[in-house]
Parts: structure tokens; C-alpha cells; sequence
């Protein structure tokens, strides 16, 4: 026991004292110093004394399905500072390829009598995965928000970003710059938000440059998430002679330039870059990311606020929320090069800038 509260005083940064003071539920330790040594005991796998275990109430999973795109961390940071706030723990569950999954978590979640569950782009989003487990959870009762992805059916809030809007914001910026050929890098077409992101670039292209059919399906290319994806999908559509891009997100983006950049090609002169989420550091990228960002703060703070509702017994809405993306304009989308004949090269032809062009702000 002694190595135990030692461990326990170590991860919480107490004194001992004020370790068995807390297991021991006695009175004049403050009631953040008796949440961390809580919290402590949940990290370390010890199980609460038995006068202790209803103070677990305060423990929130958050799922989310990656750490590599810095567009979760950013999700994870705002959602486990906004929990604190209210009086939570949050217990932070990372997916990996081959590792744990969302099951598994979930498990391992109702074994630590959390309160309820946050999930950030789970399986909620894929319409190829069976939507039973969420209707599971919430028959036991437990509350759960779903962020970024929608499935009928579930009774529970969900959180989303406009994706249709923030494609067609993206078409409208690059043809106020003169593109016509404007290509779409997404991720499977299983996914919610990419089939309302594939919707979006469909209308606003129809819409503003006058393609259809055909001609836009060359023009859209779904990939794998993330930086090898974009660059793969990047080099089809090169090919095929697009000058502007809308990428799903801006880790496809930064793909996507690299693509261009092993053809000789630059971006913006080039190629017209525009990325999604406006994760951490895009505005220190080479060019600096154009890009569609999501109002990560506002949606993290309306999904803990209807998880906190639906723990209190208030009932929040069982409907999505859809927050606008906005337009970020940086330094990787410019004014389309034309191919003019040049009279005094005989007729060949050469690439001189178009004229300037209004950009779309969101």
C-alpha cells in the first residue's frame, strides 16, 4: 500500500498525507486537490475505495480517432479544458492503426462508470459501420454528443461543420480567381462529411463554371486521409489539367503541394491550393495554407454543454448542429495563368497572369 500511495502522491503531485487524507474521505483537502488525487487513481488503475466510487460521476470519455492530424488535438484540448470547467475528467481514448478500437474503448469506458462519451469523427460518421452500438449506449441510459458526422436514428445531439458550404466556399474563392478546372481531393465516400463535401464542390461547380456529369467526375478523386492520399490524388488530377484544388483536408493540402512541386510546378503560380480544418501551423507552411476552417472552439464548447445537459437530466436537442466554416485566404491560391498566344513568337503560346480577380471571404 505504501508503494501504491507513493505512486498515486507522484502522479497527482501531492504529499502522501494528502493522499490518504482523500481515500480516507476526510475533510480540509481542497476540492482540486481531491479531483487530481481522483483522477490519479483512475490513471493508475487502482479502484476507488468504496465510499469514493460515487465521485466517478465526474468522468467523461473523449474518442477521437487520431493524434496525427493536428485538427483532433486541437478537438481534444478545447473539449478537456471545457469538461474542467464544468466539474469533469475527461479520460482521453486514441485510436491507432492495429491498436485499440472504438469498441474497445467504449468498454473499457463503461468499466470506469464515466458519465457519458464524447465522439470526435468515430464511426458515428461512417455509414458503412452498424450504428447499433450508439443505440446501445444510450438505452443503458448514457449520454453521448457525436461530433463532425450524422446517422439517423440515434438519439443524441451531434455537432458538425457546414461541409457543403465549406466546399462550395472554396469553389466560389477559386473562381473569383479565374479557375475553371478545379479539382476535389476527399476521403472514402463512405464517410458523412465527404459525401456532403463531394455534394458541395458538385453544386458550386455546376453552378459557377458550368461542368456537369462527366466532366466533374474526372475531376474528383477520393483517397485515403492524410498527406500521401492528397499527393496521390494531387498527381491524377495534375494530369488531367486542373489549376485549382479543393482538398478535404489540409493535410491532403500539404500533399497536394508537394505533388505539384515534384513536377516543376509551383503554388500558387501554378496551382491553386485550398485546404480544410485551419489545423495548428498552416499559416507557417510554404506558401502559407489557404484553407476552410472549422470553428473548433465553438463546437467543442456546444458538444460538452449538450453532454453536460443531457448528464444533469435537461434533455438537450436530439438534432445536429451545424457550425459555418469560414474562408481563410493565405498565400496558396492566386489568380489563374491563361494560355495566350504570344504574335510576336509565332503563335506559340505563353502564360501571362489573368486579370485580378474579387476573392470570396466566408
Amino acid at each position: 500500500m505504501r508503494a501504491r500511495l507513493s505512486d498515486i502522491a507522484q502522479q497527482a503531485e501531492v504529499s502522501e498525507a494528502t493522499v490518504s487524507r482523500v481515500l480516507n474521505d476526510r475533510p480540509g483537502v481542497a476540492a482540486e486537490t481531491r479531483q487530481a488525487v481522483l483522477t490519479a487513481l483512475d490513471v493508475l488503475g487502482y479502484e476507488r475505495p468504496a465510499r469514493l466510487r460515487k465521485r466517478s460521476a465526474g468522468l467523461v470519455g473523449l474518442v477521437v480517432p487520431e493524434l496525427d492530424n493536428p485538427i483532433f488535438p486541437a478537438f481534444a484540448q478545447v473539449i478537456e479544458s471545457t469538461l474542467a470547467q464544468s466539474g469533469f475528467t475527461p479520460v482521453l481514448c486514441t485510436q491507432t492503426p492495429g491498436g485499440v478500437t472504438e469498441d474497445e474503448y467504449v468498454e473499457m469506458l463503461l468499466d470506469r462508470q464515466v458519465s457519458g462519451i464524447v465522439f470526435v469523427s468515430g464511426l458515428h460518421a461512417d455509414t458503412a459501420a452498424n450504428h447499433d452500438r450508439y443505440r446501445a449506449l444510450i438505452a443503458r441510459p448514457l449520454p453521448v454528443v457525436m461530433i463532425n458526422g450524422y446517422a439517423p436514428g440515434i438519439a443524441a445531439p451531434f455537432v458538425s461543420c457546414d461541409d457543403r458550404e465549406a466546399t462550395e466556399l472554396a469553389v466560389a474563392h477559386l473562381v473569383a480567381l479565374g479557375h475553371r478546372r478545379i479539382g476535389l481531393i476527399t476521403g472514402p465516400n463512405r464517410f458523412v462529411p465527404v459525401q456532403r463535401r463531394v455534394a458541395g464542390w458538385r453544386a458550386a461547380m455546376e453552378r459557377l463554371t458550368g461542368l456537369s456529369g462527366a466532366e466533374l467526375d474526372e475531376l474528383a478523386e477520393l483517397t485515403l486521409f492524410g498527406v500521401e492520399g492528397g499527393e496521390a490524388a494531387a498527381g491524377r488530377l495534375l494530369e488531367r489539367g486542373v489549376t485549382g484544388l479543393a482538398c478535404g483536408s489540409d493535410l491532403m493540402a500539404l500533399g497536394a503541394i508537394r505533388a505539384a512541386r515534384q513536377r516543376g510546378l509551383s503554388v500558387p503560380g501554378d496551382l491553386s491550393v485550398v485546404g480544410y480544418d485551419d489545423s495548428p501551423l498552416m499559416a507557417f507552411t510554404d506558401p502559407p495554407l489557404t484553407t476552410m476552417r472549422q470553428p473548433v472552439a465553438a463546437m467543442a464548447v456546444a458538444a460538452v454543454r449538450a453532454l453536460v445537459d443531457e448528464i444533469n437530466g435537461h434533455g438537450a436537442p436530439h438534432s445536429e448542429y451545424l457550425f459555418r466554416p469560414e474562408l481563410v485566404v493565405r498565400g496558396s491560391t492566386a489568380v489563374v495563368r491563361q494560355a495566350t498566344a504570344d504574335p510576336t513568337a509565332g503563335g506559340s503560346a505563353r502564360q501571362r497572369p489573368a486579370p485580378p480577380a474579387l476573392a470570396v471571404s466566408a
